[in-house]
Order: C-alpha cells, then structure tokens, then sequence
C-alpha cells in the first residue's frame, strides 16, 4: 500500500477545512433558497469556475474515460449536492458534518465487493472507531434527543455516493489529470444544474429583487467555488497519490471543523464533543498507521 507523505497530509487538512466550514455555508444559503436552489446554484457556480480550464482540457480526454467522468459528475458533485441540502432543513450543519464520516465506511465495502480490494484487519478497526467517535459526536450535537431524523437517510445516500466516486476515480482516473478529473466532469453536470434552477425553481426573479436571496446565493457560489470546484481538485489529486480510504478518511476530521463552526454560530459545545473528536482522531491514526 502506497503511505501517504507529507504532502497528501497537508491536502487532507486542507480539504478539511474547506468541507468542514461548507455545512455552515449550506445553513447560510437556506435561509433564502430551497435546498433545490442550493443543490443547483453550487453546481452551476463550480462549472462555470471551471468552464475554461474544462474546454481546454476535453480534448485530451479518450472516449473510453467519458463514461467514468459523468458517473464521479453525478456521484461526487450533483446528487450529493441536493442530498445534502435537504438534509440541512432539518438537521444541524454539525451534525451533518459529523454524519459525513460514514464514507470511508462505503469507501471500504466498495472496494470490496466491486473491485475486490484487500484490507488489513486494522484499516477496519481505524474506520470503525472513527465512525464510533462521529456517532458519539453526532448524538452529542444532537440537543440530548435520541429520537430518529429520517432526513438523515440523505446524509448516508450521499455518502454512499460518495463512497462510490472514490473508487471510480481510483481505478478508472488516475491517469487523468486532477484539474481534467474535476472540470470535465463538472461541465457535464454543469448545464443540467442550470436547466434545472431556470425551468423547476423561481430562484433568477428572486435573485433580482429579493435582498436576501441575493446574500444566500453569494453563500452557495462561494461554496461552489471553494468547496466543490477547488477541494474536488485537491481532492482528486489526493486519491491519485494515495489510496480511497485514506483520502476518505479526510471526513473524519470534518466534523472537528463543522462543530468548530457550529459553537461560533451559538450552538453548545458539551463535553461528549470532546470525547467524538478524540475518538475521531484515534480512528484516522489507526487506518493509516498500517501504512507505515
């Protein structure tokens, strides 16, 4: 297995950062966009970032790798995009930061019933207490109630999603280009997000004459911009110099962020807190500590 060096580790942290504070630009844009509007309007914002490096760069890339770019298009940019923003109507950004742990877990069982991938026994205790300390985290985020939220079906589809999309870049892309990975299959997802905010949403006449539908779409277009279009190029390049599961493990450290943002929005920071981002960090010790 290829160890990660000190470059994929400064990526990791640096993704973390960008899609940990994404969940609280999520609850900024809801305040006056439907998650329909969100899911679009970022991936329309992403495209459109990426539109000139994306013509610049089809040209190079063979029909045989069309088909993989529009499925990480779709698996890793737009459904997970609206999945998200319909959970965030109702669950708390933290929480859903905390929840989006759950990939390395897809990542894993991907690998290995799809590509048929080996995993040393300690890569699934790492992930397992990772996902432990997330749970910890998310129960601790979650105002003392335990009833539950099937609205955090949502989180885990996009998960899955995403559990998919790590394994197609892997095994199908790694060849290609970050910037090419990233922008080509954008502008393939780019254009149905734009048909589908102008034809099923009312978001071009309220972004005109509605103030603050204005001040959320500029949260949604800083988070595509920042959080898809850049931290997909980062994050793309991570899979190709390390492995799936170790570029997963990046969502284990995203919570940390999205509670950090969630105690500067007034939400409470309880001790159990405390407790998921140690058993976090522990966890993504223990995967990646078999590398060395």
């Amino acid at each position: 297995m290829q160890k990660p060096n000190l470059r994929a580790w400064f990526l990791l942290i640096i993704l973390a950062l960008i899609w940990g504070s994404s969940f609280i630009l999520i609850k900024r844009g809801l305040v006056g966009l439907t998650p329909q509007m969100v899911g679009s309007l970022r991936i329309v914002a992403a495209s459109l970032f990426l539109l000139p490096f994306a013509l610049q760069r089809m040209r190079s890339v063979s029909r045989a790798h069309w088909k993989y770019l529009a499925s990480i298009g779709f698996l890793g940019s737009l459904i997970p995009s609206f999945l998200f923003a319909i959970a965030q109507t109702r669950l708390d950004s933290a929480v859903t930061g905390v929840l989006n742990a759950l990939t390395p877990i897809f990542t894993v069982l991907v690998g290995l019933l799809i590509y048929k991938q080996h995993q040393k026994a300690n890569i699934f205790i790492g992930v397992l207490i990772g996902f432990f300390g997330a749970v910890v985290l998310s129960l601790a985020g979650a105002s003392g109630a335990l009833s539950f939220n099937a609205f955090v079906l949502f989180v885990v589809l996009a998960t899955i999603c995403y559990g998919l999309n790590l394994n197609i870049i892997k095994y199908h892309l790694g060849n290609l280009p970050a910037l090419t990975v990233t922008s080509v299959s954008l502008l393939i997802t780019g254009p149905i997000a734009l048909l589908h905010l102008a034809l099923f949403t009312d978001f071009f006449p309220q972004v005109i004459n509605t103030q603050n539908v204005q001040v959320a779409a500029g949260y949604i277009a800083l988070l595509g911009v920042m959080g898809t279009a850049i931290a997909l190029i980062l994050f793309n390049k991570l899979v190709q110099i390390t492995e799936p599961v170790f570029a997963s493990s990046v969502t284990y450290v995203i919570p940390i962020v999205a509670v950090i943002w969630g105690v500067l929005d007034q939400e409470v920071l309880q001790p159990m807190h405390y407790v998921g981002m140690a058993t976090i960090i522990v966890g993504v010790y223990i995967t990646n500590r078999v590398r060395s």
